[in-house]
C-alpha cells in the first residue's frame, strides 16, 4: 500500500508515538482512532484478550503518568475524563492487536503503524550516526585548535625574565 493510498495519514500515527516509562507507545485513545472503533471497544477486546498481551506489550498508565502526558501535551484538564488511566501499547502490542480486533482496517492501520516506528527507529540511527560523526570531527579539531592557542598564548604571555628598560637610569 503506498501513501498515496493510505487510510491513515503517516504524519497521524507518527505524531501519537509518546515515550512512556523509556520505550516508544502509543495510547488506547489514539490507537481508537486511528482504527476508528470507540475507545471503549477497543479496550474491551483487549481485556477479552489479555493472556497476548504481556507487560512488554502493553500497560496501563497511572494517573500522575496520565497527567503528566496530558500537560505536556497541552490538553484541557477541566474537562470531563475517563474513569481508569489509559493503556500504553509498544510496538509488539499494536502488532497484536490487529489479531484481537480482526478487521481489514485494524490490519492495515497496523501495517501504517509499523512502518512509522520503523521511520522512528531510522531517524533516531541517523541522529546517532551524526552524533557520533561530530564527536569525531570535534576531536580532530579541538587538536588542531589546542595548537593554535598555545601558539597565540606564546605570543601573549608577559616574558619569563624582565627586560632592561628603555630610557635613562639614574
Amino acid at each position: 500500500m503506498s501513501n498515496d493510498t493510505a487510510i491513515v495519514p503517516d504524519e497521524a500515527a507518527t505524531l501519537n508515538i509518546r515515550v512512556v516509562r523509556g520505550t516508544n507507545a502509543i495510547l488506547d485513545e489514539d490507537l481508537a482512532g486511528l482504527y476508528g472503533v470507540e475507545t471503549k471497544v477497543l479496550t474491551q477486546a483487549v481485556r477479552r484478550n489479555i493472556s497476548r498481551f504481556p507487560d512488554d506489550f502493553m500497560f496501563e498508565l497511572t494517573w500522575e503518568e496520565w497527567s503528566a502526558l496530558r500537560q505536556g501535551s497541552g490538553q484541557d484538564l477541566t474537562r470531563g475524563g475517563r474513569r481508569k488511566p489509559p493503556l500504553a501499547f509498544t510496538e509488539q502490542g499494536i502488532a497484536m492487536l490487529s489479531s484481537v480486533l480482526r478487521s481489514p482496517r485494524a490490519i492495515a492501520v497496523n501495517v501504517q503503524i509499523m512502518r512509522a516506528f520503523v521511520r522512528l527507529r531510522e531517524i533516531l540511527a541517523e541522529n546517532a550516526n551524526l552524533s557520533r560523526r561530530l564527536d569525531d570531527l570535534e576531536q580532530r579539531y579541538d587538536e588542531q585548535f589546542k595548537i593554535i592557542i598555545q601558539a597565540i598564548q606564546a605570543l601573549t604571555a608577559p616574558p619569563a625574565r624582565p627586560r632592561n628598560p628603555v630610557g635613562f637610569r639614574p
